[in-house]
């Protein structure tokens, strides 16, 4: 195999992974519309189509031929021309379907004429998972051929259509890779392997093939992940994506690069550190447990060569069923973790992503020490076969390393490249008059209301607002479902924002996130109260505004539903900012109307103004606050990007050495022309707005005395 044909097959395998995490970030659309299971989820279970491949026939024919497997990865790439969700979800569940038969068709085992092309086709995989990383990196998390991605949100579908009908050809018209008949015995090149050891190790091989693709895309399809999960609050965050997702890259390309020595990967030392490094990444936050997690990503790709090799000798329809039924169970199990509040039986795996991680760490250790038995041993006699060039192996191992580690150096340029300036520093809009804007808005995980990426559209708004401070929730997409993203990256990196991230996703909330114009001096990240229904989330945090400490509180309450847990929740909140010695803003998601029992809590139990008491036309967000001085508020609409509308309110903080303990806000309203332009709310919002944002409820912002 040329240096060429290796480019093209590892495009292919790009497309693979392309196809792969699609799926998750489009499914994630209609449950989270229905509040529940939406039965569109059935399409993941498309990957069951790989059973197929138990027909020997079949097998034989998609295998023989990269000209038929190759086009197998195609129909994804065509789904983002349908605006219809349901359509274009239909397509992706299908394309995902063939993406798991294209895996299976590579996974067969050598025979002589054949040496080395299963080795070859586990270093493409590997080497399109490390291309995928790096084109994630430049689009801030974002694969860009995803559908739900497009010309307006920075999609690169064109791109990618145009790119694989060039490979397409080159693979066409490329020799054949795989002759049909091994001429010297007359005999079809692919069988189900005789051996009956194989045959009875198809099972735990199959775990161990499900349990090693569900690690992969829930932690390690995406660079910031790893980070993300060890995230805590200022100042001890860990370690921010930029530039240190980098090293998660570097960590999963070493672990491509010790693949082949089968003796170390498959060894208990080898898994006992990798199980090392699950567990801190589940239990513990910062930089150890980062570090740790790195080992985990490295033996992730070092195990791939030794479990895949296992896998290829065993029986194809049962192991690829078994595989990818177990694999469907691990995502299912994955959502429930936090999920448990809307889905059948979900109490069961309550806030455990331990027993997930357990679930998918000792299947590794029985198929890695199978491997260790059986493929070693199968290795060891064949290598005294008599060996047969194949001309179209890609057998410089150093060439396809090479590739990898240059691929690495790309993501540490764009790493590099992304990293902020001094001119970047994030600066206050309007410092000279001592004034915090702040805002809250619920985002449904940036996907708008028509199934596409919404970060770009988040940004327009915020850029638009201006606000020095603005709480997001329902935040957290760095899971399967949600397609292990960070709209964080994207939103802070062009506005200039200073990031936290809020809850670790294995915290098990829907997250809460706050972007600040102003230095985070403290932050720590709360899990209130919840005994009945879903974990609610909290960021307190401390901010440096114009020299003076002032703190904000944002969170996401539970739902109507569970009064007990609503009570709870708003009294521990009332508790942390009844304790403030700062002045305080609280932007947050409460679900209660105005002077109901919740709101009592909120309100009189943390000593806190409501922003405007006569704003009875509220239901979930609500801004309030304390030692500071009101000047205006503002609702605007939600544009289509989710169910939920933005609140907006203006502030002057007082000088660091004033006190306004006694201060209480006047209930007077005067007009926007009272007071400097600096403090007005933006115009472009009047009247019918833009982009569907505009002032609504009172059509205008509101001012105070």
């Amino acid at each position: 195999m040329t240096t060429r044909n290796f480019l093209v097959d590892t495009y292919f395998s790009f497309l693979f992974w392309t196809a792969f995490t699609g799926l998750g970030v489009c499914v994630w659309y209609f449950p989270l519309w229905s509040m529940g299971l939406s039965g569109y989820e059935a399409l993941l279970f498309t990957n069951l189509f790989s059973s197929i491949l138990g027909i020997s026939s079949i097998l034989s024919f998609l295998s023989s031929s990269k000209k038929i497997s190759s086009l197998l990865l195609l129909p994804g790439l065509f789904a983002y021309m349908f605006p219809d969700p349901v359509v274009r979800f239909s397509i992706v569940g299908v394309s995902f379907g063939l993406a798991c038969i294209w895996l299976g068709t590579k996974l067969i085992p050598d025979s002589p004429i054949t040496r080395g092309r299963l080795a070859a086709e586990i270093n493409v995989l590997l080497s399109g998972l490390i291309l995928s990383l790096i084109v994630r990196m430049a689009c801030f998390t974002n694969n860009p051929f995803w559908p739900i991605m497009n010309e307006y949100n920075g999609g690169w579908n064109r791109l990618g259509l145009f790119l694989a009908i060039v490979s397409y050809a080159s693979i066409f018209l490329r020799k054949s890779s795989v002759p049909e008949l091994d001429s010297k015995h007359k005999k079809p090149l692919i069988e189900t392997p005789s051996s009956k050891a194989f045959n009875r190790a198809w099972f735990v091989a199959a775990l161990g093939l499900g349990a090693w693709i569900f690690l992969v895309n829930s932690i390690f399809t995406e660079t910031s992940t790893l980070g993300r999960w060890t995230w805590d609050g200022f100042p001890n965050t860990g370690p921010k994506p930029v530039p240190w997702s980098a090293l998660v890259l570097t960590a999963m390309t070493i672990g491509c690069s010790i693949g082949n020595n089968f003796g170390f990967t498959t060894s208990l030392v080898w898994w006992c550190a990798a199980s090392a490094g699950a567990y801190s990444i589940t239990f513990i936050s910062g930089w150890s447990s980062f570090l740790l997690g790195l080992i985990l990503g490295a033996y992730a790709t070092s195990i791939a060569p030794a479990l895949l090799t296992l896998v290829s000798k065993c029986p194809k329809g049962r192991t690829l069923f078994t595989a990818f039924m177990f694999y469907n169970i691990l995502v299912f199990a994955h959502v429930y973790v936090v999920a448990y509040e809307f889905v059948p039986g979900g109490f069961l795996l309550r806030e455990r992503t331990w027993v997930v991680m357990t679930m998918t760490m000792l299947p590794l250790f029985s198929a890695s020490r199978l491997a260790r038995k059986l493929v070693l041993k199968s290795n060891s006699a064949s290598s005294k076969a008599p060996q047969i060039n194949n001309s179209e192996v890609f057998e410089n191992k150093g060439t396809s390393r090479g590739i990898m580690w240059f691929m690495v150096v790309i993501g540490w340029i764009i790493m590099y490249w992304r990293t902020p300036t001094a001119a970047q520093t994030p600066k206050p809009f309007h410092p000279e008059e001592r004034l915090l804007t702040s805002a809250i808005w619920t985002i449904h995980f940036d996907i708008d209301n028509d199934m596409w990426s919404a970060e770009h559209k988040i940004l327009e708004a915020v850029r638009d607002l201006e606000p020095d401070v603005i709480g997001f929730l329902e935040s957290d997409t760095e899971r399967i479902i949600m397609g292990s993203r960070d709209w964080t990256q994207y939103v802070a990196e062009k506005l200039n924002y200073y990031v936290d991230y809020g809850p670790s996703p294995r915290k098990h909330t829907w997250g809460c996130a706050m972007l600040s114009k102003f230095p985070i001096k403290r932050s720590s990240h709360h899990l209130l109260p919840s005994p009945v229904g879903e974990l609610a989330c909290a960021i307190y945090a401390t901010l440096d505004v114009h020299g003076r400490d002032v703190d904000v509180v944002i969170s996401h309450n539970g739902q109507e539903e569970n009064l007990l847990d609503r009570q709870l929740q708003t009294t521990e909140l009332a508790r942390i900012i009844k304790n403030s010695n700062n002045p305080i803003v609280f932007t947050g998601y409460v679900v209660t109307k105005p002077f109901g029992e919740i709101y009592d809590i909120l309100i009189n139990g943390g000593q806190i103004h409501d922003v405007d008491e006569s704003d009875d036309d509220r239901w979930c967000q609500y801004i309030a606050y304390r030692g500071l001085k009101r000047i205006g508020y503002a609702r605007i609409s939600r544009g289509t990007i989710t169910d939920t509308e933005i609140q907006a309110a203006k502030f002057v903080v007082p000088k660091p050495q004033e006190d306004i303990s006694a201060w209480k806000p006047s209930s007077v309203r005067v007009q926007e022309s009272d007071y400097s332009p600096a403090h007005h709310f933006p115009t472009i919002f009047r009247g019918k707005g833009v982009r569907e944002h505009f002032y609504h409820v009172f059509s205008e912002p509101r001012y105070y005395d």
